[in-house]
C-alpha cells in the first residue's frame, strides 16, 4: 500500500487529468502537488492504493483509491484559554488572559494572583510588579497582557510577567463567599450560583463534560445514531407512576390576546361548522393526559426499528419524594437501543465496553482532575478507576445473588428474599463488600420488572409453599441491574419482549390500555426483530468518577423535593 499526502485546496482539477494519465503517473502528479501546494494547506487529505485487503479491490482484482479528509478546526474566537497557552506557548511569548482571580497575594513591591478560566485546575500564576496589582481580590475578573516565562517555583512550570492588568469586573472581597480555604459541599449547595468558581465544582463540571464526549465518541464508533426523544410524553414507560403531569397556565393577558383575535372579522367566510378558536383549558391542552418523560425508551424501540442502533441522552424526571443523595426529581439518563439482539450475555458486553471505554477516555484526558479528587475526595479514585477499565466486571443472576446475601453475616436491615427487590444495602453490599467490583446482576423475577421486558424461555421454576398451597412462581426476565462498589445500581436494561402474542398478555397482565399501545404492537406486527437496551443514570456514572457521595454535588442546578432553584 502507498499512502501519499496532498493538499486539501487543489490548484487545478484532476479528474480531468486522471482521463489521459496512468495511475503510476496520477500518483507522481500528486506527490508533485504536494510539495508546490503545501503553504495553502490546512488540511490534508490521505490517499490510499491497495490492489488487496479491506474491500478495496474488486473481484477482478482492478486497484481502488480510497480518500480520507484529515481537517483541523481553526480557533474560531479571538483569544486562547489559559489551558492552550500553557500547553502550547514557549517561554518569552507574549500572551493574553482573562479569567477570574482565585487567589491574590500583595507584597510590598509584587503581587502574586492566581487566575483561572475554568478551563483547567490550577490556571496561572501572574506576577504584577511596581506596586500594581494592589487591592485586587478573589473574584476580580481581569484581562492580563504579558509574556510566560518558567516558574522558579515547584507547583508549575510557566508563569506570567504581567506587563498591563484591565479589570474587567471589580468584587466586593468583603462579602464574596469563597476565600482561599476549603468550603464544605453543604456550604457550596448553599451558594450554587457562585460554586462553580470551586476547585471541586469546576473539576466535577469537566468531567462531566468529558464523559458526555466520552460516551459519544464510544457510540460513534459503534455505528450508532444519535436521537433527540421528547420531554413531553403520553405515557409512564417505567410504570411507576411518579410522574409530573403536563398543565399549562394561560395569564389572563394571553386569553384576553386569543378573545380579541376570535372578534376580529376574518377575511374568508367560515363554515357554520367551525369552531371559535379560543385558548385551551389547561387540562385539555394536548387533548389528553400528558407527563414530562421518565425514559426515552420506548421512543427508541420505534427509531430502532428502522436504524438498528440508537442512542439518546436527555433529562428525565421523577416525582419521587425521596431525600437520598442518590436521588434526584430531574437528572440526566443516556440510553441505547439495539435491533436484531437476541442474547443478554451479548447486552453485558456492550454495556460493558461502553463503560469501560468512556472511562478510559477520563483517565486520558482529565488527570489533572482527577489526582485532584484523589487527593481530596476520595483517596481510592484513580485505583478504582483503573481496575474499572482493565479488569472484567463479575455476572451472577438474582437468584445466586439472593443466596449469597442470605448466606452472609451482614446484619442486613431487610431481610432478603426472593421475590423482592434489592435493597440499597443490598446493592452496595454485593458490589462493594462481596465482588469489590462492578457486577451485573441478571434475571430478575418477571413480578417486579416493566411489561416490555422480555421472559426468559427456560421453564419457571416453582419455588417454595407461599403459604396458600400454592407454589411460588419464579418466572424471570430478561434483564440486568449493573451495581458498582459505593453506589449500587448504576445502570438498568434487558432485552425487549418482541413477540406479539406474549407482548398482548403481558399489557393485558399489567392493565394497560391495548389501543393506547396499538404502536406499540405495530411494532412486532410489522418486521419484527430481538432487540434490548439500557439506561444509565448519568449522575450516578458522574458520582462513580468523580468519588462524590452526593448527587446534588454533581448536577450544576439540583432538583429535588421541595427545591427548585433559579
Amino acid at each position: 500500500m502507498a499512502t501519499i499526502s496532498t493538499a486539501v485546496r487543489p490548484l487545478f482539477r484532476e479528474r480531468a487529468f486522471k482521463k489521459c494519465l496512468s495511475q503510476n503517473q496520477c500518483t507522481r502528479l500528486a506527490l508533485l502537488r504536494t510539495h508546490t501546494t503545501s503553504r495553502f494547506s490546512t488540511s490534508a487529505v490521505k490517499w490510499n492504493t491497495s490492489a488487496s485487503g479491506n474491500g478495496s479491490s474488486t473481484a477482478t482484482g482492478t486497484t481502488t483509491t480510497t480518500t480520507t479528509r484529515i481537517r483541523t478546526i481553526p480557533p474560531a474566537l479571538p483569544n486562547k484559554t489559559i489551558k492552550t497557552i500553557l500547553n502550547t506557548t514557549e517561554p518569552n511569548t507574549p500572551v493574553k488572559i482573562q479569567g477570574w482571580v482565585r487567589s491574590a497575594r500583595h507584597q510590598k513591591h509584587v503581587t502574586f494572583l492566581e487566575v483561572n478560566d475554568g478551563s483547567s485546575l490550577k490556571g496561572v500564576q501572574a506576577i504584577l510588579s511596581g506596586g500594581e496589582g494592589k487591592g485586587l481580590v478573589a473574584g476580580t475578573s481581569v484581562e492580563l497582557d504579558g509574556k510566560l516565562v518558567k516558574s522558579l517555583g515547584k507547583e508549575q512550570a510557566l508563569e506570567m510577567q504581567v506587563s498591563s492588568l484591565k479589570v474587567i469586573g471589580t468584587c466586593d472581597g468583603e462579602t464574596y463567599p469563597l476565600q482561599k480555604k476549603r468550603h464544605s459541599f453543604e456550604f457550596l449547595r448553599e451558594i450554587s450560583h457562585l460554586r462553580s468558581r470551586a476547585k471541586t465544582a469546576s473539576a466535577i463540571l469537566r468531567l462531566r463534560s468529558a464523559s458526555a464526549w466520552g460516551f459519544q465518541k464510544f457510540f460513534e464508533s459503534q455505528e450508532f445514531v444519535q436521537v433527540h426523544t421528547p420531554l413531553l410524553t403520553s405515557h409512564d414507560c417505567e410504570g411507576g407512576g411518579e410522574v409530573f403531569k403536563i398543565a399549562p397556565q394561560t395569564s389572563a393577558r394571553a386569553l384576553e390576546q386569543h378573545l380579541r383575535q376570535d372578534e376580529q372579522p376574518k377575511e374568508t367566510t367560515l363554515s357554520p361548522s367551525t369552531t371559535p378558536r379560543t385558548a385551551p383549558a389547561p387540562s385539555e391542552f394536548f387533548g389528553s393526559p400528558v407527563y414530562l418523560t421518565v425514559s426515552g425508551q420506548l421512543h427508541l424501540e420505534i427509531i430502532a426499528s428502522a436504524l438498528s442502533r440508537v442512542y439518546t441522552m436527555g433529562p428525565v424526571f421523577r416525582a419521587e419524594p425521596s431525600m437520598t443523595p442518590r436521588h434526584l426529581s430531574e437528572f440526566w439518563m443516556l440510553e441505547a437501543e439495539v435491533a436484531f439482539l437476541d442474547k443478554l450475555d451479548s447486552l453485558l458486553d456492550f454495556s460493558e465496553a461502553c463503560l469501560k471505554e468512556t472511562t478510559r477516555h477520563l483517565l486520558e484526558h482529565c488527570g489533572e482532575d482527577i489526582e485532584f479528587l484523589n487527593t481530596w475526595v476520595d483517596k481510592s479514585l484513580k485505583s478504582r478507576l483503573t481496575q474499572l477499565v482493565e479488569e472484567p466486571f463479575r455476572r451472577m443472576t438474582y437468584t445466586e445473588a439472593i443466596e449469597i446475601l442470605q448466606r452472609s453475616e451482614e446484619p442486613f436491615e431487610f431481610e432478603p428474599k426472593w421475590g423482592q427487590g434489592l435493597q440499597s444495602e443490598h446493592e452496595k453490599w454485593l458490589a462493594g463488600t462481596y465482588c469489590k467490583a462492578p457486577v451485573f446482576v441478571t434475571d430478575y423475577p418477571a413480578g417486579l420488572k416493566p411489561f416490555y421486558m422480555r421472559k426468559n424461555d427456560t421453564p419457571a421454576i416453582l419455588g417454595n409453599d407461599n403459604g396458600d398451597g400454592q407454589k411460588e412462581d419464579r418466572t424471570t426476565v430478561g434483564c440486568v441491574d449493573l451495581l458498582v462498589p459505593g453506589i449500587g445500581e448504576l445502570m438498568g436494561g434487558s432485552l425487549r419482549e418482541e413477540r406479539p402474542e406474549v407482548l398482548k398478555d403481558q399489557l393485558q397482565s399489567f392493565g394497560l390500555d391495548q389501543d393506547e399501545y396499538q404502536w406499540y404492537m405495530d411494532l412486532r406486527k410489522f418486521g419484527t426483530t430481538p432487540h434490548g437496551g439500557w439506561g444509565i443514570g448519568f449522575e450516578r456514572y458522574i458520582l462513580m468518577v468523580t468519588g462524590m457521595d452526593n448527587v446534588r454535588d454533581v448536577i450544576p442546578f439540583p432538583r429535588y423535593s421541595n427545591h427548585c432553584k433559579f
